[in-house]
């Protein structure tokens, strides 16, 4: 055997070309491995770690828009300071499938937030909310001023009728249109009476739902006391029924101001006047509501106790004295009267010249049926 075939078999054997390509393969495929592994690494911490301090205090307020794309949210969020990359935040997004999940409103991030909560927080759709309350009794052009007076709101919302409007309180989303929210003041309303006029009591003296706000808004305002209505409202009806005049304070009121504080008594000649609104010389109730009555009077009026009282009058603590005949109401006048007269022990300095002629302030001269109601109201 030759030197040259001896050193040839003593050499190691050569690798195939396949097994050469099978190794280079595994070698990439490792390098890609453990390249995979660091970015994935990295991402999870991205996802997970803690985020930018808030730029000022410990929350940073972002408002997004309704149809604002994806890169358009992210850009805004690096803008703010809550994440430090919108790129990175766009790869996340596609990545958990939050794409078309986002949801436009105001957020209120808490500083160093990691961007994963802050995903989502945006894809559940976790916004400020903000509240706004309609008191009950209010007009329906003192609620518009309540929208108008909300930095929230955007637009305007035109005056609606008188008692259109159920007032509660309203969460409302920063930039929403007034004319939107009064809407879904007036649907609240709409759906409440849906509800409760197929449940009223048999034998009421008035016919439509409309009627029946209008009743409502007058004890709205006949009571500051929530546990009274369902008696006021049952005197009303009793009074309706029996065809005699409701003689409602708040209703004068309310055909003399349209439903602004009087700010003094109710003069005699008011209500002597005849106006549409002046339950003390007009049959029935007024031709609309005179103030937005809530859920309550209108649950009253619909369904009151069964009573026989016909009056109510003062009882100096910030309710009402209630009674059938007109003796008991008497003996409950002359009670008030002498409330009256304590508190206001000496002439009152409006009157130190006396009354305008043919003027006389409310409570001069107690009324023949009803009594005085809490002058305002």
């Amino acid at each position: 055997m030759s030197r040259r075939q001896q050193d040839w078999e003593g050499a190691p054997p050569r690798l195939s070309l396949t097994r050469r390509l099978a190794v280079m393969a595994a070698s990439a495929l490792a390098t890609l491995a453990i390249a995979v592994l660091v970015f994935a690494a990295w991402g999870v911490w991205s996802f997970t770690s803690p985020g930018p301090v808030a730029p000022h205090g410990d929350r940073t307020t972002v408002i997004l828009r309704h149809g604002a794309s994806l890169p358009e949210i992210a850009q805004a969020l690096e803008d703010e300071g809550v994440v430090r990359s919108g790129s990175v935040f766009v790869v996340a997004a596609q990545i958990t499938g939050a794409t078309r999940a986002l949801k436009a409103g105001e957020y209120s991030f808490p500083s160093r937030q990691p961007l994963g909560q802050v995903l989502e927080m945006i894809r559940r759709g976790q916004i400020v909310r903000h509240n706004i309350t309609l008191p009950e009794g209010v007009t329906a052009g003192q609620a518009v001023a309540i929208l108008m007076d909300s930095d929230a709101l955007t637009g305007s919302a035109p005056v609606p009728p008188e008692g259109s409007i159920l007032p509660e309180t309203y969460e409302i989303q920063r930039g929403e249109d007034r004319a939107v929210v009064l809407q879904r003041m007036m649907s609240a309303r709409d759906r409440l009476l849906a509800q409760l006029w197929p449940k009223r009591r048999a034998g009421l003296p008035f016919a439509t739902p409309e009627q029946a706000v209008i009743l409502a808004s007058i004890v709205e305002k006949e009571t500051g006391v929530a546990s009274e209505r369902p008696r006021v409202a049952a005197v009303f009806v009793n009074r309706l029924a029996k065809g005699m005049r409701l003689e409602s304070d708040p209703t004068v009121i309310y055909g003399i101001t349209r439903g602004a504080a009087l700010g003094r008594g109710i003069r005699q000649s008011e209500l002597e006047a005849v106006t549409p609104y002046n339950t003390y010389r007009i049959a029935g109730m007024p031709p609309t509501p005179i103030s937005n009555p809530g859920k309550a009077s209108i649950a009253a009026v619909l369904d009151p106790p069964d009573t026989t009282e016909l009056f109510f009058v003062a009882n100096g603590r910030g309710g009402h004295l209630f009674s059938s005949t007109i003796a008991e109401h008497a003996k409950n006048v002359e009670r008030w009267r002498k409330i009256e007269a304590a508190r206001n022990a000496g002439p009152p300095p409006s009157l130190a010249g006396g009354p305008p002629t043919g003027e006389t302030p409310q409570g001069a001269t107690p009324k023949p049926l009803r009594g005085e109601a809490v002058n305002g109201r």
